[in-house]
């Protein structure tokens, strides 16, 4: 988990030394310059104490909001598949959460397009445009090559029909979808 939510706070009552503790972990954590390292080494004692803790209602807190970044970060990284977890963890404890019931629709919707997205796709769209539209390909799934000084990529997607859906850019606009490998889409195809 490499991202902080600035947390902490009064102590409630309970364990309180330990909590302390735990907290000791946290200045490094969400300074602007921190490194990967110091957020990690906050989670896991967040988490740690939690899992000796279960009733200690603000480390469970910090906790959640914790797993709520991370869950965003994935998301964003188009790895919705393990956002979908997080966000199901949130909402075991916290099913009132209306940022994790929000994050795992739209997680769940990421995971394959439909047609009448892809047919929302215009010609000369942005990679950002794109992926506002249909999220960010699964990692591992697009590839980028240049050729005589223009760069060609292609990002694909699970579609809810079975098949693989592909959307190809040219210098970053879109220039061609494809529903399946061998049936382009009208709009953005001509």
């Amino acid at each position: 988990m490499v991202s902080m939510v600035a947390c902490g706070g009064e102590q409630p009552p309970g364990p309180s030394p330990e909590w302390r503790e735990v907290l000791k972990h946290k200045p490094a954590a969400v300074a602007p310059d921190a490194s990967p390292e110091h957020k990690q080494i906050y989670a896991d004692s967040v988490r740690a104490f939690v899992q000796k803790h279960p009733d200690h209602g603000r480390a469970r807190e910090v906790w959640g909001m914790l797993q709520l970044e991370f869950a965003d970060q994935l998301a964003d990284a188009g790895r919705y598949q393990d956002a979908i977890r997080y966000y199901r963890s949130v909402l075991e404890h916290h099913p009132e959460s209306e940022h994790a019931r929000q994050g795992l629709a739209a997680a769940a919707d990421r995971l394959a397009v439909t047609r009448e997205k892809l047919l929302q796709l215009e010609k000369g769209m942005s990679y950002r445009e794109v992926a506002s539209l249909l999220g960010k390909p699964i990692p591992g799934w697009s590839t980028r090559h240049k050729r005589n000084g223009t760069t060609f990529e292609a990002w694909y997607y699970r579609a809810r029909s079975g098949s693989i859906a592909g959307v190809y850019f040219r210098n970053g606009k879109v220039f061609a979808a494809e529903e399946e490998s061998n049936s382009r889409l009208g709009r953005s195809a001509s």
